[in-house]
């Protein structure tokens, strides 16, 4: 139990400095060099375009991340005078988280980079941030391939070039060809990559648990649910001005919790 309770507290500060170094980079490495193309003096510029559209993508992850947190799940335990101590009344689709130490509603799992249940109430809010932390991660990993082609002159034309760049570039950072920031960059790469798909992986997989009306928690322990329409299972969560919620960060867009929570 200890090494989870410490892993709650690691697992959101690798999160905090990936997103830091990743604007960082974006901002003082990317966009800069962006700036020397001569066609940056258009009104539309290269580098507006990909700082607004980064800044857009970054914006909704970081977003529906502090949403998650903030819009935890009610602590249905507390509610009924039982504390942090496992209930003897467990009802249905609900689990008692032990990092937590509470029962929450509509229980999926524990997220350890959010340091959260997720429930009822931020299931929408997690897969938004799963969705735009993969794209703000492949967009970001397109961005440094970009940099370092230019850079290093390198050519990504062929499709085993980005797979055999971190061999050949770490050969060449201790020969002295390759700089420590290049470098760093390069290690970056395939960082945003690994992340990206597996954010892409996990929203994926969460969406369609979602269509079918079921959670992580009812699958692993083999509940049965009641065959629903899946427009329903999905506005449940989305709720119906889900297009809203797809472009800003927003916790109350009409679900069907939230109406519920509001009676």
């Amino acid at each position: 139990m200890l090494a989870l309770r410490l892993l709650n507290v690691v697992a959101p500060a690798y999160f905090l400095c990936i997103s830091l170094v990743t604007f960082v980079l974006q901002l003082f490495l990317f966009l800069p060099s962006m700036r020397e193309d001569p066609a940056a003096a258009r009104l539309f510029s290269p580098a507006l375009l990909h700082g607004a559209f980064f800044l857009f993508l970054s914006a909704n992850a970081l977003g529906n991340y502090v949403l998650v947190i903030q819009n935890s799940p009610d602590d249905l335990g507390a509610c009924q005078g039982t504390s942090t101590r496992r209930p003897s009344w467990p009802p249905p689709s609900t689990h008692f988280c032990r990092v937590c130490a509470r029962v929450t509603l509509r229980h999926d799992h524990h997220c350890f980079f959010t340091g959260n249940c997720i429930g009822s109430r931020n299931m929408r809010n997690f897969v938004l941030f799963c969705l735009y932390t993969s794209l703000a991660c492949l967009y970001s990993m397109v961005a440094g391939v970009a940099y370092i082609s230019a850079v290093l002159s390198i050519s990504f034309a062929h499709p085993l070039a980005f797979l055999t760049l971190l061999p050949t570039s770490i050969s060449q950072f201790f020969s002295g060809a390759v700089l420590g920031s290049e470098m760093f960059v390069i290690l970056m790469l395939y960082l945003w990559f690994a992340i990206g798909l597996a954010c892409a992986g996990f929203c994926c997989h969460q969406l369609l648990l979602i269509l079918r009306g079921q959670t992580r928690h009812q699958v692993r322990k083999g509940v049965a649910v009641r065959a629903r329409p899946w427009r329903k299972n999905l506005q449940e969560v989305f709720g119906k001005r889900w297009l809203l919620g797809l472009l800003v960060p927003m916790f109350n867009v009409g679900s069907e919790s939230s109406k519920q929570r509001d009676k």
